[in-house]
C-alpha cells in the first residue's frame, strides 16, 4: 500500500481526542528524558511515533501507562487525569500496552493465552477453572480472527514463529477490551511477510474503533499503516503530520530520515 492510499488523519474538528499528553516532563537521575511533550490521540486513528534510539519513544508510552513517573505535566484519558496512576488502574480504564518483546505463556496454547487475558480474569487457575461461557468463547474467537491466529488456536505458543508470538501478545491486549492500544515496535525481528501482515492486522483493529499508537523504526511499515506521524528527537516533539509532510520536512530529514537512509545504504 502506498502512503497516498492511507485514510486521512483525523483532526480536532473531525474526531474527538481520547488521549491527551500535556507539557509532559520525565526525568531520570537528573537526565530529562521527555521535555514538555504534547500529544493528542484521536478516536479510531493510527498514530505512529518515530525517532532515533534514545529519542524518548518508549519512555513516552511508559509515562502514559504509569510505568515511568511523570515529573510534571499531565496525561488525560477521555478527559480524566490519569497522571502517575498505577499501571493496573490505567489498564482497567481502557489503555492496553504491548512491549517490544513478546510476553506470552509459551507452554500454553494460543487459545489459553487469550483466555487468561480476558477482561475480568484473575490469575491462571481461576481463569482456567472458570466456566467458559458462550460470550467469553465468542470473544476469544473474535480476537483470534482479528489477529490472524484462528488456524493456530490450539497450537502451543512455543511452536509458533517469532512474528506469530507478537500477534499472540497483540491478541492478549485486545482480550482486555481496551479502547487505546499502545504497540512498542511490534514488527521487531519479523520477516518481511510477517511485517506486512502485522500492518494489515493493525489496520483491521483500527477499523473496529480502537485507537492505535505504534512506535516503529521501519519506514516502509510506517508508510503502510500511518495516518499521522509524530517525530520525537532528544525527548521533544520535532514534527507532526502526514507521511508526505514528514518525508518532506527538512528538520526530520536532517536528524532522522537522512540518517536512516544512510544506514540503509551502508
Amino acid at each position: 500500500m502506498t502512503a497516498a492510499s492511507v485514510t486521512a488523519a483525523p483532526t480536532s474538528s473531525t474526531a474527538k481526542s481520547v488521549l491527551s499528553v500535556k507539557d509532559l516532563n520525565v526525568v531520570f537521575s537528573g537526565f530529562q528524558a521527555l521535555k514538555s511533550v504534547n500529544l493528542e490521540v484521536y478516536d479510531g486513528e493510527i498514530l505512529t511515533i518515530i525517532g532515533a534510539n534514545g529519542a524518548g519513544k518508549s519512555t513516552l508510552l511508559d509515562a502514559i501507562v504509569g510505568k515511568s513517573p511523570v515529573a510534571s505535566g499531565n496525561v488525560y484519558y477521555s478527559g480524566k487525569d490519569i497522571t502517575n496512576k498505577q499501571p493496573y488502574e490505567i489498564a482497567r480504564l481502557g489503555i492496553g500496552r504491548k512491549f517490544q518483546n513478546p510476553n506470552v505463556y509459551n507452554e500454553l496454547t494460543v487459545f489459553d493465552n487469550i483466555l487468561l487475558s480476558l477482561k475480568g480474569s484473575h490469575g491462571i487457575f481461576e481463569s482456567m477453572l472458570a466456566k467458559l461461557t458462550k460470550a467469553r468463547k465468542g470473544k476469544i474467537y473474535d480476537v483470534l480472527e482479528r489477529t490472524g491466529l484462528l488456524d493456530q488456536a490450539f497450537s502451543e505458543v512455543s511452536s509458533l514463529s517469532h512474528g506469530q508470538k507478537q500477534w499472540v501478545e497483540i491478541a492478549m491486549v485486545l482480550a482486555q477490551d481496551p479502547s487505546i492500544v499502545l504497540l512498542d515496535e511490534p514488527t521487531a525481528g519479523m520477516t518481511a511477510e510477517e511485517t506486512y501482515a502485522t500492518g494489515e492486522i493493525i489496520k483491521s483493529i483500527a477499523k473496529a474503533d480502537y485507537s492505535i499508537v505504534v512506535i516503529e523504526h521501519d519506514m516502509e511499515f510506517v508508510k503502510q499503516i500511518a495516518e499521522r506521524i509524530v517525530v520525537l528527537h532528544q525527548g521533544e516533539v520535532l514534527a507532526e503530520g502526514s507521511v508526505q509532510e514528514i518525508q518532506s520536512n527538512p528538520k526530520v530529514i536532517e536528524v532522522y530520515l537522512g540518517r536512516e537512509t544512510i544506514n540503509a545504504a551502508a
